[in-house]
């Protein structure tokens, strides 16, 4: 990779590093973390690929004015959630590869997140955020089609790295503003969670009054 283009792509992943909040916490010696066990992978399979189908369903079979329909001028259309799913799939997963698994290793301190508040706080749509601007849909993908295809691809390459790594996801941490401290395990299953968060909205446009027949 030419340098230059090495380099617009650190700042590109820096950016989104400060975007999501993700400052690495200042390194402490391992404490002899283990590695993943079969569980915890089969456990973050799971959940990955049941998000996929969710998602999948929310938009099968959706016409032109459905996919396009937005239930108020500030409010995002299916296609622009299904955009924003889409986009983060890989740049988290980049994140975590090229910035979390890239630090010194670092134990989360003692009261943070379970996996389980961290999909549960993610998922969950009673607070609202506003996403960071490289995250924001802007008709990157022409058609429903080219979109699937794209996160379905993304999100194989989560659940490869996820059955196959052998990277010590649960020694290396970076700090969440909600959730404290979470390690890179935690930091997949939040791309998981991050998605059924997305996928609730867009079945939240579809709840719309005035959400087109077909």
């Amino acid at each position: 990779m030419h340098a230059r283009t090495r380099a617009r792509h650190g700042r590109h992943l820096l950016s989104l590093a400060v975007a999501l909040c993700l400052f690495v916490a200042v390194a402490v010696p391992s404490s002899g973390a283990e590695a993943l066990t079969q569980k915890e992978r089969d456990d973050a399979v799971k959940y990955l690929e049941e998000t996929r189908a969710k998602f999948l369903a929310s938009i099968e079979g959706m016409s032109e004015a459905q996919w396009k329909y937005k239930p108020a001028p500030d409010r995002w259309s299916v296609a622009e959630v299904a955009e924003h799913i889409a986009l983060s799939e890989g740049l988290i997963l980049q994140l975590v590869t090229e910035r979390v698994m890239k630090t010194p290793a670092a134990k989360p301190p003692a009261g943070s997140a379970t996996d389980e508040a961290v999909v549960k706080a993610i998922a969950d749509r009673s607070g609202k955020f506003q996403a960071p601007e490289m995250l924001k849909p802007t008709g990157k993908w022409a058609t429903r089609e080219e979109l699937t295809k794209d996160f379905l691809a993304g999100r194989g390459k989560t659940i490869t790295y996820v059955k196959e790594t052998q990277d010590d996801l649960r020694a290396h941490s970076a700090p969440h503003p909600a959730l404290k401290t979470i390690d890179a395990y935690q930091w997949l299953l939040l791309l998981a969670a991050h998605s059924a968060r997305h996928t609730a909205q867009i079945e939240e446009v579809k709840a719309d009054p005035n959400f087109p027949k077909k």
